[in-house]
């Protein structure tokens, strides 16, 4: 059994594709079942929006690959076009890679590496980890743990949302303190909001049109909702604002903005404007008390972000290298352990067969010194007789065969002889 990972993803694969051999979480019970008692001895699967890989231990990838269309009832050929396998050694750096977030959409997000702990929960949970995967997948996350406390891998922004939130982090001291208002209950909007959550503000609102909407993704931040309508009313009592919607035209214009700050007593107020067109107006942005940042801003930060982290994988892929060779090292004594013990049998069976001998000499009578000097020979030829009998066929083969001079070199270190002229 060989270590191998097959897979389809963003780099290979559009969504449309992605989305087909995708594994609910309700599924992979079955499928990990389904895996391991047939192409496989060792199963794991990785699903995310981004990617579902099958880590395996098997014969060979090629019926894994089948397995993976036969569960989602896809032709073979509908999926080989986007899918990659990988041998042993390249299944082991992407393991590593994918751990550490280098083979992300984001590079360097750390999301990835819990999305692969609960692959490995589910696994284990259907009993298909076995000691290879076990193993492979423990050295994962040591090696993802290296590359994020010896690198700056994930130190940098390279996101929109966490720009922001760095953003403001220059205004305020804190931003526990400060109230937010979410214009927009789109996908960047919840995004931004998750992000700035995180620093457990004081207050959430979220401003949309359809108010339904609204109210759902303010109950995820445990915030509350408010019509588009009733936004000036809003804007006063709020620090932060970030907005982000379709709206052919700016939605805060320079009078409702100086009408906020005339309110607010001056106090500063923070404006992320994340819409094209842009939602807030320009003029805004010019107001003593208001700090207006737009997708080019923000963008300039997430540039300087992804630049640090780019120089940060080179150090990140020296360290999975080195790393791969120690477990590929790991992988090479495992598969010597069963000739290890094959021999140490066959060596005791001839120790035991030899003893049992002897006792039924001195049972006769025997001198000992007799039954022990031909307890010596009789192990002495045994334990030499197949190697001895391999160096003979060897020499019978002509000189320059590469197998007769490989048996006599392995003969010489295995026994550390020293040829004498």
């Amino acid at each position: 059994m060989r270590l191998y990972t097959l897979g389809i993803n963003h780099h290979t694969a559009p969504v449309s594709v992605r989305e087909q051999v995708a594994f609910g979480a309700d599924k992979l019970p079955q499928a990990l079942a389904s895996l391991a008692g047939g192409p496989a001895r060792e199963a794991a699967i990785l699903s995310t929006c981004n990617r579902t890989e099958v880590y395996c231990a098997a014969e060979t990838p090629e019926d894994a690959a089948r397995w993976l269309a036969d569960f989602h009832r896809l032709p073979i050929d509908r999926i080989t076009p986007y899918l990659y396998t990988l041998p042993e050694r390249e299944a082991v750096r992407h393991a590593f890679r994918v751990a550490s977030g280098l083979d992300s959409m984001v590079i360097g997000e750390p999301q990835i590496l819990g999305q692969m702990k609960d692959a490995v929960r589910a696994a284990e949970e259907a009993g298909t980890l076995g000691t290879l995967l076990n193993k492979l997948f423990q050295r994962s996350f040591a090696v993802a743990k290296e590359v994020r406390t010896t690198t700056a891998i994930g130190a940098n922004i390279v996101s929109m949302a966490a720009a922001a939130v760095h953003l403001a982090g220059r205004i305020f001291d804190s931003i526990s303190n400060q109230r937010i208002l979410f214009i927009g209950a789109g996908e960047m909007i919840e995004l931004t909001a998750t992000h700035f959550a995180a620093q457990a503000p004081k207050a959430i609102t979220i401003a949309n049109r359809t108010v339904e909407r609204g109210e759902a993704l303010a109950a995820r931040f445990d915030g509350r909702a408010i019509r588009l309508e009733d936004l000036a009313d809003a804007l006063p009592q709020h620090d932060i604002i970030v907005s982000c919607t379709a709206a052919p035209l700016p939605i805060i214009g320079l009078g409702l903005a100086e009408r906020a700050i005339k309110a607010r007593r001056h106090k500063p107020m923070f404006m992320v404007d994340l819409a094209v067109p842009r939602d807030i107006e320009p003029e805004v942005g010019e107001l003593d008390d208001v700090f207006l940042y737009t997708v080019d801003d923000l963008s300039q930060v997430v540039a300087s972000g992804m630049e640090a982290r780019q120089a940060a994988v080179v150090e990140a892929e020296a360290i999975i290298d080195a790393r791969v060779e120690h477990f590929l090292h790991w992988i090479e004594q495992r598969h010597s352990v069963p000739t290890i013990r094959a021999l140490r049998d066959s060596a005791e069976r001839m120790r035991r067969h030899e003893v049992e001998h002897a006792m039924k000499l001195l049972a006769k009578g025997e001198a000992p010194e007799k039954v022990l000097e031909a307890l010596s020979q009789r192990l002495t030829n045994k334990f030499l007789h197949a190697p001895t009998q391999a160096l003979n066929q060897a020499a019978a083969s002509p000189s320059t065969s590469e197998t007769g001079l490989d048996i006599h070199s392995a003969v010489t270190r295995l026994f550390h002889l020293h040829q004498q002229d």
